[in-house]
């Protein structure tokens, strides 16, 4: 874990084995993760999410799952939620519908599918965290010994990719690649996508103080159009109230681009976010000096 408060964690993992010899289950939070490198199915008592490069995968509070990966080198961006994830209220009507005007839709979403009956007895370690502690629960049967489900409540997969961003002549404020969204802090993503088209507009965001929310911004892939020397996998906060913005030149190297390639997710919480000792162990010290050069 990186950072936290009351309402959400926020981890990196880069696991190289899968969950084979226990099961888990956050009786906490919902837990969101982002699959930055690698491919491979969480399996549940629901059915089977097949995941790659670029998928959020969803799970609520809740439900007994493994991971079960591809390859070796895997990296993952986890955020833990004490409050439910949902898509965001203004894309759904009353029914709960995604609106024509959403940047994705329920077609999007792979949802859980080749639910495996498991009929087995024996014992079956099952960890749960509860109250910030891991529980070990043994079950003498299988957890996934179920034929079927009903309800509105289930993990799901969304990939970053199927995303479609809202553009406009002029800055589009963050809002418009808002994913998910909680009660206490909201999921944007920063997809390839046409720059402003105004023949007077500057692409690069312009500098301001972030009052109501902490800033998190995971960088994933591609040219991040206001910032200079991130790489893939950095990972920024940017503290409620501090000013910031597009580093020294990038303003001017934004002029005349029309598009972008940037792939990044961010992260705003509305209180603030604490730092853990591992965050401090990997800050590289200097990233607050560089709207210096």
């Amino acid at each position: 874990m990186v950072l936290f408060n009351n309402d959400a964690h926020i981890a990196l993992a880069a696991p190289r084995k899968s969950i084979k010899d226990y099961f888990y289950k956050n009786a906490d939070a919902d837990e969101l993760l982002f699959v930055h490198k690698g491919s491979g199915t969480v399996k549940t008592f629901l059915g089977e999410i097949p995941f790659e490069y670029g998928d959020y995968i969803l799970i609520p509070r809740g439900m007994i799952y493994q991971i079960e990966f591809d390859t070796e080198d895997n990296r993952l961006l986890i955020t833990e939620s004490y409050h439910p994830i949902y898509t965001p209220k203004r894309y759904r009507n009353w029914f709960g519908q995604h609106l024509e005007h959403s940047p994705f839709c329920e077609r999007d979403f792979k949802l859980p599918r080749n639910l495996q009956t498991h009929d087995e007895k024996g014992e079956f370690l099952i960890k749960v965290k509860k109250q910030g502690h891991l529980h070990h629960l043994v079950y003498a049967s299988h957890p996934f010994d179920v034929i079927g489900w009903d309800g509105y409540n289930y993990p799901y997969a969304f990939s970053i990719h199927d995303f479609e961003p809202i553009t406009g002549r002029v800055h589009q404020p963050p809002p418009v690649h808002q994913t998910f969204e909680t009660s206490a802090f909201v999921v944007c993503s920063f997809c390839p996508r046409l720059y402003d088209y105004h023949p007077q507009a500057i692409p690069a965001p312009y500098n301001h103080s972030n009052i109501d929310s902490d800033e998190v911004l995971y960088y994933v892939e591609g040219d991040f159009m206001s910032r200079k020397n991130i790489d893939q996998g950095y990972i920024s906060l940017h503290p409620a109230g501090i000013p910031h913005g597009p580093h020294p030149g990038t303003y001017e190297a934004s002029i005349g681009k029309s598009k972008t390639e940037e792939l990044a997710v961010m992260i705003d919480t509305f209180r603030p976010l604490q730092l853990t000792q591992t965050a401090l162990n990997i800050d590289d010290g200097k990233y607050y000096k560089s709207w210096l050069e």
